[in-house]
């Protein structure tokens, strides 16, 4: 039986990067290693295991069955020394680092920038890298070790909640929701009402989003017994307000989006039922928030979604 002691960390950090990258070469730039650093690692692995772990496929390598099996549990591992590597430093008084965050784009203009604000003052060391992602590719970022943080959300009903199997052996939690709101035109008729039915817009020309938005919209109106007649789709949620103004279609926003920018003149929001607002979701990796720095920009989120009402993203679960 192998040895695990024989497997150290570097070894499979360096298996995980030719797995990620798919060629000695590229792994060696993404570690910052010279590429016969990495084969000499990958030697000395293969050597204690008395396995092979790489194969060539060409001018790529790819993993045996072996190097598969180690590289599935890199994540987990490395996260768990990580989250150590973080403790000590808490003894030690350390606050710098670097935190990797994803979020989804109606998050980017108003919460994100207030987080850097927040830690700019409060940790100066600590390093924030923030990339956009829909919910299913900032979950999977988490899992594959290329995100620390990730800012997602769900909808009701929704078939392909990348939070749940996807997500297992990751922490989820739920921080609070973001209500649905209508987007019609100045004189639509419902335009002055203080909600509306769905099933009112039956007849109108609709704008989709983003293609989550997209399927919960089919939902929101299958529910009301009617398919939607959908006649442009953006992501840009300021490019929708603007077909809304000019009174092209109708369409479905979260505030979180509308309050993000100045209001478009010529568009009237109008609230949808409560059952209908999104989850918001904080993902990381099981005790990452043992990590100072991570720890530290969650406490940052905590500070900055309190003025809106959501819950403290608070300590980790296992989902």
């Amino acid at each position: 039986m192998t040895d695990a002691l024989d497997v150290d960390v570097q070894s499979l950090r360096v298996l995980k990067a030719i797995a990620d990258e798919g060629s000695l070469t590229a792994a060696a730039a993404a570690l910052g290693y010279s590429q016969p650093a990495v084969s000499q690692q990958v030697k000395r692995l293969e050597q204690r295991l008395g396995l092979a772990v790489i194969e060539r496929a060409g001018r790529r390598v790819r993993l045996t069955e072996a190097g598969r099996v180690l590289a599935r549990h890199a994540s987990a591992v490395t996260s768990a020394l990580d989250a150590a590597a973080g403790e000590l430093a808490e003894l030690q008084g350390l606050r710098a680092g670097r935190v990797r965050m994803v979020g989804f784009p109606s998050a980017s203009p108003g919460v994100i920038p207030r987080l850097l604000a927040d830690l700019g003052e409060r940790r100066p060391g600590i390093t924030i890298t923030y990339v956009e992602a829909e919910p299913p590719e900032a979950v999977a970022a988490v899992r594959e070790d290329r995100a620390d943080i990730a800012l997602t959300f769900s909808y009701p009903g929704d078939r392909s909640d990348p939070h749940g199997a996807s997500a297992r052996g990751l922490s989820v939690r739920t921080i609070g929701t973001d209500d649905l709101v209508a987007v019609l035109p100045e004189g639509h008729p419902a335009a002055a009402a203080a909600a509306v039915d769905v099933s009112l817009l039956v007849d109108e020309n609709w704008i989709a989003g983003c293609p989550r938005c997209r399927g919960h919209l089919l939902e929101l109106c299958g529910r009301a017994g009617f398919t939607p007649r959908i006649g442009f789709e953006t992501d840009n949620f300021v490019a929708v307000e603007g077909l809304v103004a000019q009174g092209i279609g109708v369409a479905t926003l979260p505030r979180m989006a509308i309050e993000s920018f100045p209001r478009m003149p010529g568009v009237r929001t109008v609230a949808l039922p409560a059952q209908e607002a999104r989850t918001l979701h904080v993902v990381t990796a099981y005790r990452a928030d043992r990590v100072p720095a991570i720890r530290s920009a969650l406490d940052a989120l905590d500070r900055v979604l309190a003025p809106v009402g959501l819950a403290p993203v608070g300590h980790d679960a296992a989902n």
